[in-house]
């Protein structure tokens, strides 16, 4: 199993050399583990429970994804991006990074680090014309969105485990523990990205927005309807979290809840619409640009170590660190680089089936332990691209190299992760 994993994580970092689409390679690998899993560790009825277990968090993360993607992809449509973009005047490259910095940081931590990726790249293609510089760029989107899920409860999934589950029930507490240390994250990137850009000169130029007809011009929303789609939109994003916090359902079905009622709003303010338009506005025709390919990713990508994750090989991993290292600080910052080639919240999840709630010391609730897990576990998958649900997307979105990430944004991710983890152990050791 651990083979088939590390053959079909080669074959989607050598996507463009092989030729071979990453969502092919990435359901290949799910599947077999899963078939491999059958043939030598457990009964085909013990698999088929497991299997109904697993598939039930991929699915709500699949769905999820679903959802954030076609809300986002009815603002765009609507041209509801508009309202955000349009007060981003700059072309400086530079000041440009820091804004979109920000921007993602805050917001990630205020809906989730996998929302917060896909609003800012279609924020990003309105602004960025150019492919390459808009990679650039989402390198960045990836490492802001993380650091900024990883100091708030509701940021990232790791975080909303560890505070649901009780390691981290003191959300204010937990924030202010890591603030610092995320921010850290992200500035000590932007730092270097900010003389990297003024050394290469880069000039963003503007998109070249061609004129409308008038009949084209039929077909556009108007800035009444852009301003209520895009309020309606990232409302109901924003909502996920209360949603969850007030049923105790899984977030998915908030993410749905929202993209029902924007589904009906925007039903009811085009009914009276010609045909072309209501067409062209309407979610059904949306859904079909939906990429399906990175959702296919993602679930060969989940199903593979949840396979890994059943066979026991994860739990036995935790164990190793546990015996070889000792050292609680030393162990999290290793499942943290960990985290960029194994799902973070597998790791995070065998961490607390290691340790038990303690009554006093780092592992007690609010302990040492668990906040620099939430810390090292959000921030560490910004190493590699596929090592986080951020990065996922944003590949998907962008089709982002494997290889270019590695070269041009993973060592910008791993000097942040290493600064905000020595801001961490500064402030609490």
């Amino acid at each position: 199993m651990i083979a088939v994993f590390v053959l079909g994580y080669l074959a989607i970092a050598l996507e463009h050399p092989i030729k071979v689409d990453k969502a092919a390679s990435a359901l290949f690998t799910g599947m077999v583990i899963w078939v491999i899993l059958v043939f030598t560790t457990q009964s085909p009825h013990e698999s088929q429970e497991s299997l109904v277990h697993h598939l039930f968090d991929i699915s709500s993360i699949l769905f999820f994804l679903l959802g954030a993607m076609t809300i986002v992809e009815v603002v765009d449509t609507h041209n509801g991006f508009s309202i955000i973009t349009d007060r981003i005047k700059t072309r400086d490259p530079v000041r440009l990074a820091w804004i979109i910095g920000f921007v993602t940081f805050f917001l990630s931590a205020a809906l989730d680090n996998l929302t917060t990726s896909i609003v800012m790249i279609s924020l990003l293609r309105k602004l960025v014309p150019d492919q390459k510089t808009r990679w650039l760029y989402g390198g960045l989107i990836i490492i802001a969105a993380n650091a900024g899920g990883a100091w708030s409860p509701i940021g990232d999934v790791t975080t909303t485990m560890l505070w649901i589950k009780g390691q981290l029930p003191d959300s204010l507490g937990f924030i202010q523990n890591l603030l610092i240390p995320s921010l850290a994250t992200l500035l000590v990137p932007l730092i270097i990205l900010t003389f990297t850009l003024r050394k290469s000169k880069l000039v963003i130029e503007p998109k070249v927005t061609k004129e409308l007809t008038k009949e084209e011009q039929k077909l556009e929303a108007t800035r009444q309807e852009r301003l209520r789609v895009f309020l309606l939109g990232i409302g109901g994003l924003l909502f996920v979290p209360f949603f969850k916090q007030i049923t105790h359902l899984p977030p998915f079905m908030a993410m749905m809840f929202s993209l029902s009622v924007l589904w009906i709003s925007t039903e009811i303010m085009h009914r009276k619409k010609p045909t072309e338009f209501r067409n062209k506005m309407s979610v059904l025709h949306i859904l079909r640009r939906i990429d399906t390919a990175s959702i296919l990713f993602f679930l060969g990508i989940l199903m593979a170590v949840a396979g890994l994750q059943q066979a026991g090989h994860l739990a036995h991993l935790a164990m190793a660190l546990d015996s070889s290292i000792g050292n609680i600080y030393g162990i999290n910052i290793l499942i943290g680089l960990l985290s960029a080639i194994i799902d973070n919240v597998p790791l995070v999840a065998a961490a607390q089936g290691m340790y038990d709630i303690a009554a006093t010391g780092p592992f007690a609730a609010n302990g040492n332990f668990w906040d620099f897990l939430a810390y090292c576990a959000g921030t560490g998958g910004s190493c590699l691209i596929i090592g986080s649900a951020a990065g996922v997307a944003v590949m998907g979105l962008e089709k982002i190299d494997f290889i270019w990430y590695m070269k041009r944004i993973s060592i910008l991710a791993l000097a942040g992760y290493f600064a905000g983890a020595g801001v961490y152990l500064l402030m609490h050791t």
